[in-house]
C-alpha cells in the first residue's frame, strides 16, 4: 500500500480543530523515546504503516534534524496508521513540545488497547470511529490528482509529483496564510493517488 501522508510538513487531519492554548507537560520524554513508544503501541494494537507527521524538517534518513524541536512554532503531531484495513489518525497539539504531543498519543492508544484487553472490545471499535482519517472534502470530487497537483499534461514521474506536492504544501498548509485544512486534505489525497498511479 502506498503511503498517502508525508512526514513533513505536518499533515493535520481535515476537520480536526487545533488547540488554542498549549501547556507544559510533565512526561519527561525525548522525541526518540516518544516515537518508539508510539510505534510500539500501534504494533501491539495490530496497526501497521505508521507515519508520524510533524513540522520537524527531516534528514535524508527520515529522522529529524538535531535541535529542530526547539525552533518550532507548531508542535502538533499527527500519527497515521492502518488498523483493520482503515486509515486512522491520532493528532495532538495540546502540549508545547513535539515529544510530549507524541507521548500523549501513545498513552491514548495504550488506553484503547486496555479497553480491548478488559473485554469491552465493542467500545474500542466505537471509539475508533472518531479517529478514522476523513476523506478529502467534496470540492475535489471529479478532479484528477493531476489537476489538484497542477501537473502539466504529458509524462510525469513520481519525483515531479513529489516536488509539486511539496511546493503546494508550503502554502496550502493550514498554518500558512491562505492555507486551510480542506486544501491540505485535498492535496494529501491527490498525492496518494499520484503515488498509486506512478508506482
Amino acid at each position: 500500500m502506498t503511503e498517502p501522508i508525508e512526514a513533513f510538513p505536518l499533515a493535520w487531519p481535515a476537520g480536526r480543530p487545533r488547540s488554542n492554548r498549549r501547556e507544559n507537560a510533565r512526561f519527561a520524554t525525548s522525541f526518540a523515546k516518544a516515537r518508539d513508544k508510539c510505534r510500539n503501541e500501534i504494533a501491539l494494537l495490530g496497526g501497521s504503516g505508521v507515519i508520524v507527521s510533524t513540522n520537524m524538517p527531516l534528514k535524508r534518513d527520515g529522522f529529524p534534524y538535531a535541535g529542530a524541536m526547539s525552533k518550532l512554532d507548531d508542535t502538533g503531531v499527527a500519527v497515521y496508521f492502518t488498523y483493520k484495513k482503515r486509515q486512522m489518525c491520532f493528532a495532538c497539539d495540546r502540549w508545547r513540545s513535539v515529544a510530549d504531543n507524541m507521548h500523549a498519543i501513545s498513552l491514548t492508544i495504550g488506553a484503547l488497547r486496555g479497553v480491548a484487553r478488559w473485554g469491552t472490545g465493542d467500545m474500542m471499535e466505537a471509539a475508533f470511529t472518531g479517529f478514522a482519517a476523513l476523506p478529502p472534502p467534496g470540492d475535489t470530487v471529479g478532479r484528477s490528482w493531476r489537476d489538484i497537483l497542477e501537473m502539466p499534461a504529458g509524462d510525469v514521474d513520481i519525483d515531479d509529483a513529489r516536488a509539486q506536492y511539496r511546493r503546494l504544501a508550503s502554502f496550502k498548509h493550514p498554518d500558512k496564510a491562505g492555507g486551510s485544512h480542506a486544501a491540505m486534505a485535498a492535496l494529501n489525497d491527490a498525492w496518494r493517488q499520484a503515488q498509486e498511479a506512478l508506482k
